[in-house]
């Protein structure tokens, strides 16, 4: 008996991405139901992405378990937005927080505000309150969506429609060719509600006090962290092993 889901057809990663690749978004988002109900997650931050993909597994929106990372220091805007959502589609979302006993040990050592000390203590800080809640979401799931673009960074420059999270689970990105000009054309044409302070110069949107508002000329992470003098705008969420390998997790 093969050890995956039904007609899902498994493989080294290059192969998978390259028979898919040229399959709309919507019917990417189809056939990860149809192999992983009821084993899928979506990690909404609400941003202009994720509204996509919230708006495309609307039809299958009791199959999968949408979870927000809740990390206490979100924008007031980002949960206005969230109940917006909830309320519209009638959708239910499951919240993570950080683990009291790795938060309140660290803020009453450094302090609430120690992500701007250094690049140690903010990556400290985004794994107690992103990076910990993330993998108690997604233990016992088998794949997850995501909603990062190759244009979002350089960073970001290479990634694939399907890769593996660090425990070797699978991540379908499929907006991973879209532009950002085709994300918000989505969101008008559905008119679709979004966050406020994405019409104030924000495009990409965290935690409050670790974003700011981006200028014209910078690519559309600039605004996150933008105190540390480093390319890679990561929060520890999306570093992946390299996608030449074969999946096949023992859990399908």
């Amino acid at each position: 008996m093969s050890p995956f889901p039904e007609g899902f057809q498994a493989g080294p990663l290059p192969e998978l991405n390259e028979r898919y690749r040229t399959l709309p978004s919507i019917d990417i988002v189809q056939l990860a139901v149809q192999w992983f109900d009821p084993h899928l997650a979506l990690a909404s931050s609400f941003g202009p992405e994720d509204l996509v993909l919230l708006h495309l597994l609307l039809p299958f929106k009791d199959k999968v378990e949408i979870f927000v990372l809740d990390t206490g220091r979100l924008p007031p805007e980002t949960y206005d937005l969230i109940e917006r959502w909830r309320i519209r589609y009638d959708l239910s979302f499951r919240f993570y927080a950080p683990d009291p006993a790795a938060l309140e040990p660290f803020v009453t050592t450094y302090g609430p505000n120690a992500f701007y000390e250094s690049s140690e203590r903010r990556k400290q800080c985004c794994q107690i309150r992103k990076v910990g809640p993330l993998k108690r979401a997604l233990a016992g799931k088998k794949a997850w969506l995501t909603g990062l673009r190759r244009e979002q960074s350089t960073a970001r420059a290479e990634i694939d429609l399907f890769s593996l999270d660090e425990e070797g689970r699978l991540k379908i990105s499929p907006l991973t060719p879209w532009t950002r000009a085709e994300v918000w054309a989505y969101i008008k044409t559905h008119n679709l509600p979004y966050n406020p302070l994405h019409d104030k110069g924000f495009a990409s949107i965290g935690c409050a006090p670790c974003t700011r508002a981006i200028e014209p000329h910078e690519d559309e992470r600039a605004g996150r962290w933008w105190w540390e003098n480093q390319s890679q705008k990561e929060c520890g969420l999306h570093s992946n092993p390299k996608s030449e390998v074969q999946y096949a997790p023992t859990s399908l």
